[in-house]
Order: C-alpha cells, then sequence, then structure tokens
C-alpha cells in the first residue's frame, strides 16, 4: 500500500532559510500574527490530517469513485466524514477575513496546507479546493449582499463551490459558449444551458454548492466580449440566509474518467436556474479570472503533489527492493542482492524526482508570497511588482509542474518496475491521477501562449525583465564566492539567452504570427527550467552556509547540495534543444497540408 508523510522540513527549509517568510509576515499588515511558531504549528496539524485522514481515503477513492443516480452524487466511503471533521478543524477559513468568518491568516498559509492536502489525497482535496477560487472571485466582485451571503457559508465550509465554464460544443474557446441568462424582472435571471466536466459539481459532502456561472444576456455581443458571469446555487437562498427550495441545477451524469475517481466530474444542467449577476454584463470573463488564476495556482501544486507523492514511494522501494549487484561490487554482501538503490539508472530517476519536488515547492511558494503581497501590501508600487511578477509566473508554475509532475509520476513507477503496473502499489493510480493537471485550468500549449504570447511578447518583454532582473541580481552578489561559481555561471548564461532568444521569436512573430505559437511549448518549457535553476542555486547558497556555520543537519544540507549539482548538471541541460527547437521556425510545422495527413 503506498504511503504518504509531510515533507515538513523541506517546507520548513523553503518557509525559514530560502524564502525567509517571517520577515515576508512582519512586513504585511494584518499578519503579524503569523510567527514562525504559529505557522509550524498549523503545519503539524495539517500534517496529521493529511496523513491520517485523507491518504487511507487515497485508494478507496480510486477504487470506488462516485455514484450517480437520478441526479444525486454519493462520494467514496470516508469522504463526506472526512469534509466534516476538514470544516470541524477550521480549515476552510484559514486564509479569509474575520469579518465574515475567517481566521485571517495570509493565503500562502493556506496554499502550504493545499499542498499536503492534494499529495495525501488530490481528488478529496479538489472538494473544497475550487470553493477556494469562488470565494476568491465573489470577495473580488461580489456586491456586499452576496459577500454576506454566499461568502461566510462558503468559509465556513458548509457550501462548497464550483467553476462553470465548458460546454459540450466549446472547450478553451469560451467565446463559443452558448448558456443562455433570462432577466427575470426582479434583479435575478433564468440560466439555461449545458456545463460539462464540472469537478465537485454535485455531491453528498455539504448542504448547498455554489455554481460560479459563465453565461450570455439575451442582447450580448458575440464572442468573449458578451460573456457574463452569474452565481447560481444548487439551493436557493432565502433573505435571512436560509435554505430555500432546490434550484433548476441538476447533474446530468459522470464523466468516466481516467483518474481521479474520487472526484465528481460532472455534466451539470440547467433550466432555468435562478442566478445572479457578478460584477458588469458582458465583463464576465474578466472575473473569471480571479477564479482561473486561483484554479492555476492550485493545479500546479498538483504537479508539486504528484511528484512529492511518486519520489516518497519509489524511495521506499528501492531501499527494500533486491536486484542484481552493483557495477562497482556487492553493496548488501550479506543478501542474494543489492537494493536497486545503489544502480546509476535508480539514482537517475529518484534525483529527477527531488529535483522536481523541491524545486517547485520553492516556485510555489515564491508565487505564494506574491500573491500575499498583491493581496495584503499597503506599498503601491510593491503591489504592482509583485502583481506581474505573479503574472508572469502563474502559466509557467501551472503547465512546467504539471509536465514535469506527470514526468516525475511515470518515474517513479518506472522505479518500481512491473510492480508499478500492479495497482496494489498505488503508483499506476498516481499516473492517471496526474494526467488530468496538464489539461485542466487551460492546457500546455494554452498556458504557453498565455506565457509567450500575451505575458511576455505583449508587454515588450517587461514582465520577463521583471524576473531575470531577480535572477541577475543574485549572480552579481555571488559573482566572487568560489563555492557557487557552478551555480552562478550556467544560471548566468541562460538568464541572458533567455532575453535573446525572446527577442528572436518576437522579431519572426512580426512576420508570421504563427511563430508564436511553434515556439511558445517550448518556450515554456526552457522557461520553467529557467525558473527552478534560480531557486536550486539560492538553495545551494543556503546549504552552503549552514554547512559552513556548522549544523546538526549534515546530511539534509548536503543532500540539497547534491541535488543542485544534479539539476545544473542533469536536468538544466535540456534547455539546450529547446533554444534549438523554439527557433526551428513555423514552417516545420505548418508546410504539411492538412490534406496530407495520410494515415
Amino acid at each position: 500500500m503506498p504511503e504518504y508523510k509531510a515533507p515538513l522540513r523541506d517546507i520548513r527549509f523553503v518557509l525559514h532559510e530560502l524564502l525567509e517568510m517571517d520577515k515576508h509576515y512582519a512586513s504585511l499588515p494584518g499578519a503579524e500574527e503569523a510567527t514562525p511558531e504559529l505557522v509550524d504549528a498549523i503545519l503539524e496539524e495539517g500534517a496529521k490530517f493529511a496523513e491520517n485522514e485523507l491518504a487511507p481515503l487515497n485508494r478507496i477513492g480510486d477504487q470506488e469513485g462516485c455514484q450517480w443516480k437520478d441526479g444525486e452524487v454519493i462520494t467514496p466511503t470516508g469522504f463526506k466524514e472526512a469534509y466534516d471533521k476538514f470544516v470541524e478543524g477550521g480549515w476552510p477559513s484559514l486564509a479569509h477575513k474575520p469579518d465574515l468568518g475567517g481566521q485571517g491568516l495570509p493565503e500562502s498559509i493556506g496554499i502550504m496546507i493545499n499542498e499536503l492536502v492534494g499529495t495525501a489525497n488530490w481528488s478529496w482535496s479538489m472538494y473544497p479546493g475550487l470553493s477556494h477560487g469562488a470565494m476568491n472571485t465573489l470577495t473580488a466582485h461580489g456586491t456586499d449582499e452576496q459577500q454576506q451571503t454566499y461568502l461566510a457559508p462558503l468559509i465556513e465550509g458548509r457550501w462548497t463551490g464550483t467553476m462553470c465554464l465548458t460546454e459540450p460544443h466549446c472547450g478553451t474557446d469560451l467565446g463559443l459558449l452558448r448558456t443562455k441568462a433570462e432577466p427575470n424582472g426582479d434583479g435575478s435571471y433564468a440560466i439555461s444551458g449545458t456545463k460539462i466536466f464540472i469537478s465537485a459539481g454535485e455531491h453528498d459532502m455539504a448542504e448547498n454548492i455554489v455554481h460560479i456561472v459563465l453565461a450570455r444576456l439575451p442582447d450580448a455581443p458575440e464572442g468573449t466580449k458578451g460573456i457574463s458571469l452569474f452565481i447560481v446555487p444548487k439551493v436557493n437562498v432565502n433573505e435571512d440566509g436560509s435554505l430555500a427550495d432546490r434550484n433548476g441545477v441538476s447533474c446530468g451524469s459522470l464523466e468516466h474518467k481516467m483518474g481521479i475517481h474520487g472526484n465528481a466530474t460532472c455534466v451539470m444542467n440547467f433550466d432555468d436556474a435562478k442566478g445572479y449577476l457578478i460584477g458588469e454584463a458582458n465583463k464576465g470573463l474578466n472575473c473569471m479570472f480571479t477564479f482561473m488564476n486561483t484554479a492555476r495556482i492550485g493545479t500546479a501544486l498538483q504537479g508539486l503533489a504528484h511528484t512529492e507523492f511518486a519520489l516518497q514511494n519509489s524511495l521506499a522501494y528501492a531501499r527494500e527492493r533486491l536486484q542484481m549487484r552493483s557495477l562497482t561490487g556487492p553493496k548488501a554482501a550479506d543478501k542474494p542482492a543489492d537494493p536497486i538503490i545503489v544502480h546509476p539508472d535508480v539514482r537517475r530517476m529518484l534525483l529527477t524526482q527531488k529535483a522536481f519536488a523541491e524545486g517547485g515547492r520553492a516556485l510555489a511558494y515564491f508565487a505564494a508570497q506574491q500573491v500575499d503581497i498583491v493581496a495584503e501590501s499597503e506599498d503601491v508600487q510593491q503591489r504592482e511588482q509583485a502583481d506581474m511578477l505573479l503574472s508572469f509566473l502563474t502559466p509557467i508554475a501551472k503547465a512546467f509542474m504539471t509536465e514535469t509532475g506527470f514526468e516525475a509520476a511515470n518515474l517513479g513507477l518506472q522505479c518500481f518496475g512491473g510492480h508499478g503496473y500492479i495497482a496494489e502499489w498505488g503508483m499506476e493510480q498516481n499516473v492517471r491521477d496526474s494526467r488530468i493537471s496538464m489539461l485542466y485550468e487551460g492546457t500546455t500549449g494554452v498556458q504557453a501562449l498565455d506565457l509567450l504570447g500575451r505575458k511576455v511578447l505583449m508587454s515588450q518583454g517587461e514582465s520577463l525583465k521583471g524576473f531575470t532582473k531577480i535572477v541577475h541580481k543574485f549572480c552579481q552578489a555571488e559573482v566572487d564566492n568560489q563555492q557557487m561559481q557552478p551555480y552562478v555561471e550556467p544560471l548566468q548564461a541562460i538568464n541572458k539567452e533567455w532575453g535573446e532568444l525572446t527577442m528572436k521569436i518576437g522579431a519572426a512573430a512580426m512576420q508570421n504570427r504563427d511563430e508564436v505559437g511553434s515556439a511558445s511549448v517550448d518556450y515554456l518549457m526552457y522557461s520553467g527550467y529557467a525558473v527552478l535553476a534560480y531557486f536550486w542555486a539560492r538553495s545551494a547558497l543556503v546549504a552552503q552556509q549552514a554547512l559552513a556555520a556548522g549544523t546538526d543537519e549534515k546530511a539534509f544540507y548536503e543532500a540539497k547540495l547534491a541535488t543542485a549539482r544534479f539539476y545544473f548538471k542533469r536536468i538544466l541541460p535540456r534547455t539546450r534543444s529547446l533554444a534549438e527547437t523554439m527557433l526551428a521556425g513555423a514552417d516545420t510545422l505548418m508546410d504539411l497540408d492538412e490534406d496530407h495527413f495520410i494515415f
């Protein structure tokens, strides 16, 4: 049976040593109570809940799945009871404002807890996870009355939330959506249409579900400029906040899917369902991006979750599994064979997972810092800089971390050999569950276009410079540190090349806009490797300083240095081929006539 142990030591390394979150929290108004002691205590309790309540349900959720009958959904055994304990523990309210029942802690602390919960049981984590985006959307765009009606029970956890975008005939191209919103004459609207792929759209874990729905008003313009956003509760709500009659919302069926079986992925039918406009008419897509950006950071954590899960289980297996002898002579002479961890190729797989898990955690928590600053800082310039940095990093974190998460999940399975293909070890489930992460909240290709087209080229490279300047300052500070040269020199080189490649693609795109699409995914992956190189260089510096100062955890810091060396020598060189392919030109993709794709 697979197991999960919260990686608290590495989380504390990132928080307290790498990112110095204590100073970060001290600089934010209202976050003064988030002392290292309090944060550590929250993480300890979150770890207990994840390990003891959620991890044992992970395989159960995969085996049982959700059951649909007459529009109602029954979640797997233990899911509802775990959710009740989650609510009782106050976890949904952790990072929300006190005036609506929240605990007032920074968003980044909630993101850390989401890592623990998601790694233990990703399918379960999606039920409260979608609520978080709904809450952020209501906080940013809802009226005072809407916030009073819907936010408090969502924050408390009595209700959950969803996002309803996709329809059968349109996936990412939301300009094609057909769901209608007809005015009722009393300030409400009658919402009619069908939405698909709605995670946690129907379940038995909460008394109400608040759907955030995209729809068109009767006089709406065509395309994305004619989309509005609505609140549509599963159960209508009286003026005093009590529940009224059932709304015209139902689950038509459950999707039969490759993984995340424990989460209800629903076809949702809206039949003159009563809804309420959020924000301005025909500006719904702008409002929805509040939800989407939240969800994309959450999906980046999914990549981290599957990487961490694969690493923990394949490492434990590699230490125990006996196969063959080491090429340099027996390492366990008293046993019939050596544990497979002695073999170089197994080390390659384990170190790849470790590099992506620990590097990805640093990236995710750094992004979480920017979320805090955007939300809470009183310094306007600091907020603007953090917002640009977060905007730049979000598509990288979402797409790169899910791509490497899937790679790590497959490497975890590979470490088990044939046993990895067998269900009882949990590795094949981890692969299946991880595959969706590269699809929802915008595929890798969509994230890549967002990064290169919208974030970088449309800003004339300013968003890229916001990050490369950070890297440049770090390298300049360590330019005379001889111990750091194995990291600083290649990091300086890739930081410079990053800008040069961007300029070449931009110049080519002025002649042919397909150049952006042809280069975008390679550009995003190159960017991801460059970003992680920065965090691994910083991690190496912290480890060197700790060892020089004398530490009781010598093995921990030596492992950091070994993994940093591995990353720079074995992973970062992948950028060499990406630099070639992103400049190969659109003609290599577009010259073949579509009629000539012959089978």
